[in-house]
């Protein structure tokens, strides 16, 4: 039996009431997790008792590099890759721009990369800048009719033996769409070109295997799952064998030398912690990659219910507008709508701010999915995002429509 009451209660910002004494609620999900208990006690543990860099002798220094070694086992369990091919870095963000120079070293004119039009403009604007750099071509994986998936009928076209590069995120960050990636790794694959996958999002919900996936770099972030600001990247070995951009004594050894400057030890910490957390909540028989499965088994099952209810609130109601699947199938439980009345698009931007002050999270904004906006003719306004994660319930679902609907009326 899935115990919500027990696993919110590891969580310390449910109880942490406003000024105005409102219990908070967290729609916000996809843009970053709360954390748990043992989480934020790892990381003060760190901080507060064995602060220090890599390579010292003394116990600090030790239990440091003990750390960056844990973590990056627990991270290689995470993305389903060995832990030697795991780089650490701030966030994915600043990882892809890092690699994206890496891999453009001999891009030129004639050459072309392939992006995606669903993605977060992190797996885009790195790219895309590289290319732009070095003066090659910039396709795009365009989006179907209605903008709920990548329209992968064009593939063999867009992607050929000129292409160095292919770049799709796992699932999207807005819309909740999974992307049908097999087909678009294996023509990467075919010519020869770097396989990039954004699973920022997709890896909260879904466990993935980036070594047997087929792709040569792989991106993640673990406050999206419940940890502190850490970015983390499966590279393949033809990737780690690429010259690094760096700093001229530091290491040479991989995959080190792709981890610019100091990294953030106590957020690897917490790392650990949060990988034990995850883990725990798959039982505590069989090994840590069993337990994470099991994990994913049960929390995807739960998630799927509390998506089936917000569709069917969804459904009920005319002013209602999805944006994406109407389904449960091949998605994440992550939404974008907007309201209309009087066949007039709210203002989300307005909505979220309403929410905000009854202290409900439910941002507004492109997401930085720049394509999709524009695809659906929402540049200037953008849309409203709600994200389910494992901790959410199905009372606050039925919470946000009452509230839906109280808005609605008032204006």
């Amino acid at each position: 039996m899935y115990n919500i009451t027990k696993i919110r209660e590891q969580f310390l910002a449910f109880s942490c009431k406003d000024e105005q004494g409102q219990t908070p609620i967290f729609f916000d999900g996809p843009g970053g997790s709360q954390v748990p208990k043992t989480v934020i006690q790892a990381i003060g543990d760190y901080l507060g008792c064995y602060n220090s860099n890599m390579g010292g002798h003394a116990d600090a220094g030790r239990r440091t590099s003990a750390v960056n070694a844990t973590a990056r086992k627990m991270a290689g369990a995470w993305l389903g890759c060995p832990d030697e091919q795991v780089v650490f870095g701030l966030n994915s963000t600043s990882l892809m721009f890092q690699f994206s120079r890496v891999l453009s070293r001999d891009w030129q004119a004639g050459d072309n990369i392939v992006l995606s039009s669903i993605d977060h403009f992190s797996n885009v604007s790195s790219w895309q800048t590289a290319g732009i750099d070095k003066g090659v071509e910039i396709r795009r994986i365009p989006l179907t009719a209605d903008g709920s998936a990548l329209d992968l009928r064009s593939l063999e076209v867009l992607i050929d033996e000129n292409t160095r590069l292919v770049a799709v995120s796992l699932a999207s960050n807005v819309l909740g769409t999974r992307t049908h990636i097999s087909p678009i790794i294996e023509r990467a694959k075919a010519i020869g070109a770097f396989m990039v996958v954004d699973a920022v999002h997709a890896i909260v919900h879904e466990k993935v295997n980036a070594a047997q996936m087929g792709c040569d770099l792989l991106f993640a972030s673990s406050y999206k799952l419940g940890g502190a600001h850490l970015g983390m990247a499966y590279a393949s070995h033809r990737v780690l064998d690429l010259p690094a951009y760096k700093v001229e004594p530091a290491t040479e050894i991989r995959p080190f030398a792709f981890e610019q400057g100091t990294q953030s030890f106590e957020a690897q910490a917490g790392m650990i912690a949060l990988i034990e957390y995850w883990a725990n909540l798959g039982g505590t028989d069989g090994t840590l990659d069993e337990r994470l499965q099991q994990a994913y088994t049960i929390i995807q099952e739960y998630e799927q219910g509390l998506s089936k209810l917000f569709l069917e609130h969804a459904n009920e109601r005319p002013y209602f507008i999805l944006y994406g699947k109407n389904t449960t199938e091949g998605r994440t439980p992550t939404f974008a709508f907007n309201l209309v009345k009087d066949g007039k698009v709210l203002n989300p931007a307005n909505i979220a701010k309403w929410f905000g002050e009854r202290n409900v999270a439910l941002p507004s904004g492109n997401f930085y999915a720049l394509d999709v906006v524009r695809h659906l003719d929402l540049v200037e306004t953008g849309f409203l995002r709600v994200g389910f994660l494992h901790y959410s319930t199905a009372d606050e679902i039925h919470r946000l429509f009452e509230l839906l609907d109280e808005y609605v009326q008032s204006i």
